[in-house]
């Protein structure tokens, strides 16, 4: 998996695909007459910053040193050029406004697509089907939904409008050039060939590094989280130094890209400044041979003005580089975004969908075939039915199809063959949320999220009362803890339920599935595996109380904890092998004894002085 994610971040694609980009301009859309407006500001930025060259040249042919003999007195020469200065500082001023509000506006649509992207993007995952996060690890989607959504960040705060904005200065300048001299507009254009050959040159050297940056600092990110979340099993087993010097390798070897690439940009700027330099030269040249020629071919003024021409041609020039970075970085995030926002949601509620008003909670399982892989087929023809009211338990080795018997019936997958009923009512005929509202759900390993304790039994769900919340802790028994804390039910919990014991964690697991009171339908998935002795009495005291007048659904890896359920079913290798009540079970010496034997055997052994 971490492979697969390094090679999906060496995915750069082309610097611009129109595709994507039509695919983005959907989330630019709402926003667009601020962006219609940030471009007219961009265009009137163009003629604005234009003409101070414009103004030189007035003041110096006009003003500063005319060309022949003036009419002009002294003090009017004096007006003109404090008149000059005036309009300078005015289109100073005017520039400044209107980049301002160009910044600030397109930050603002940036801000407002990337909150648009990241909800559609949470949106969509939440709808998906276990069986894509199956298939993706969680660092993946976050990296979907934070970096590649913040990559997009600078192509819409600056880069889309300034590209605009520097082609249309290059354009309007060239235009200028040739219209104050064409003669030095022909010196200028034959630097920019070898310009656009070593520009090409260099951006093909920085996608290479940029991609190994990417690479590399996805590796890093990968072992950081890895180790975080290994800390345990690091600290046993003395792993800290060898696990340092991995990363220490890691980071060093992306400090060295890093390096790289900050000197190929050091080295970039200096070479489009040698060709300035080279263009500047030859204009001075020529220009101030045709300034000092008799007649003059040229004016001074015009000379100055057309440096300075030369001089912001080389600027977007420069800038033009850093934005193709910034559009091949955004072209491959679009993709990587889009393609979690292309991933079809599998398990779509029907049109016309049935409506579970009063559950009885009967079940009924009618020849289901089911695979996670097409082919490897995990349950294999199963029949059954679970009349209201009933409890059963469902045993078997591990990978015999428990689990996915649990999962089929809450609708987290399909079945390819066959029907899950619950009523008579096929599940793929109801809503999810229809669905799942008559399921209470506690999983061997509980959730707990970071919040507060009254929190994680209600999941914020308004309808739930204080008081509610702590008759369903009173009735498992996870007020005993509780009322212990410092703060009770507003005691702070951190991420995963960190301080909390997993007998504490299963517990108010039951409290919440107790909050929210599904009508008849409990799901209990091996909840009992993993607790002590003290705290399993208490949640099989719960148990007890829960499943009284409820159909109830056991998974269960302690036979011991299922003696007393109604039936049990014995699954092996996805298919029904034996059926029928404890006693009874045991009584056929089938392979539900031998699971049985084989468990108090290894308890036996496991209390034996030998060890």
């Amino acid at each position: 998996m971490a492979q697969a994610f390094f090679q999906e971040d060496e995915i750069l694609g082309k610097a611009y695909d129109g595709r994507l980009a039509r695919r983005l301009w959907n989330f630019i859309q709402p926003y667009q007459r601020i962006v219609y407006i940030t471009a007219i500001f961009a265009c009137v930025m163009v003629v604005v910053d234009l003409l101070a060259p414009f103004l030189t040249q007035v003041a110096i042919d006009q003003y500063i040193a005319p060309k022949g003999a003036t009419t002009l007195t002294i003090a009017e020469r004096q007006r003109g050029t404090l008149l000059i200065a005036v309009v300078f500082l005015l289109t100073l001023c005017i520039g400044f406004g209107l980049r301002y509000f160009q910044n600030y506006l397109l930050s603002v649509v940036g801000q407002r697509v990337m909150y648009d992207m990241r909800s559609d993007m949470f949106k969509h995952l939440q709808g998906l089907s276990l069986s894509f996060f199956d298939r993706n690890p969680v660092g993946r989607l976050m990296t979907r939904i934070t970096n590649d959504v913040d990559a997009l960040n600078e192509l819409f705060s600056s880069g889309s409008v300034s590209l605009i904005s520097d082609i249309l200065t290059l354009g309007t300048i060239i235009v200028i050039l040739f219209v104050e001299s064409w003669q030095l507009a022909l010196i200028v254009c034959v630097v920019i060939p070898p310009l656009i050959f070593v520009t090409m040159v260099f951006q093909r050297f920085m996608r290479e590094n940029f991609r190994a940056i990417r690479v590399r600092l996805a590796r890093i990110n990968a072992n950081v989280a890895e180790n975080i979340a290994g800390t345990q099993v690091v600290q046993l087993f003395n792993r800290e130094e060898r696990n340092f010097a991995y990363f220490d390798n890691l980071n060093r070897d992306y400090m060295k890209v890093s390096v790289r690439s900050l000197f190929i940009f050091a080295l970039f700027l200096p070479v489009v400044n040698v060709f300035a330099a080279i263009a500047t030269a030859l204009i001075i040249r020529v220009g101030g041979g045709q300034v000092l020629a008799i007649p003059q071919a040229l004016t001074l003024g015009a000379l100055v003005a057309f440096l300075q021409y030369v001089e912001r041609f080389f600027l977007p020039v420069r800038d033009l580089a850093d934005k193709y970075t910034i559009l091949q970085s955004a072209m491959a995030s679009s993709e990587r975004i889009f393609r979690v926002l292309d991933e079809p949601v599998t398990l779509e509620d029907p049109e016309e969908a049935t409506a579970l008003q009063k559950v009885r909670g009967e079940i009924e399982f009618r020849d289901v075939w089911f695979a996670y892989n097409p082919g490897e087929w995990v349950l294999k023809g199963i029949s059954f039915k679970i009349t209201p009211g009933e409890s059963v338990a469902f045993v078997g080795a591990t990978g015999a199809g428990k689990t996915s018997l649990i999962s089929l019936i809450s609708r987290f997958y399909d079945v390819q063959r066959g029907q899950v009923l619950i009523d008579g009512h096929d599940v793929r005929g109801i809503t999810q949320t229809d669905l799942r509202r008559h399921i209470g759900a506690v999983q061997q390993d509980p959730f707990i999220f970071s919040g507060t304790i009254a929190s994680n039994i209600r999941l914020h769900e308004e309808g739930i009362s204080d008081e509610r919340v702590r008759e369903a802790a009173r009735y498992v028994n996870a007020a005993n803890f509780i009322e212990q804390l410092p703060q009770q039910y507003e005691e702070p919990v951190r991420e995963r339920g960190a301080g909390l014991s997993v007998g504490q964690k299963q517990l108010l697991a039951f409290a919440r599935a107790l909050a929210f009171n599904p009508e008849i339908l409990l799901i209990l998935d091996e909840a009992t595996s993993s607790v002590d002795t003290q705290t399993e009495e208490l949640i099989q005291d719960a148990l007890r109380k829960l499943m009284t007048g409820r159909t109830s659904l056991i998974i269960a890896h302690r036979l011991s904890t299922i003696r007393d359920v109604d039936r049990i079913i014995v699954l092996h290798k996805g298919h029904i092998v034996e059926e029928g009540k404890h006693q009874d079970l045991l009584a056929r010496d089938g392979y539900y004894r031998r699971l049985y034997e084989l468990q108090y055997a290894e308890s036996s052994a496991s209390v034996s002085p030998l060890g």
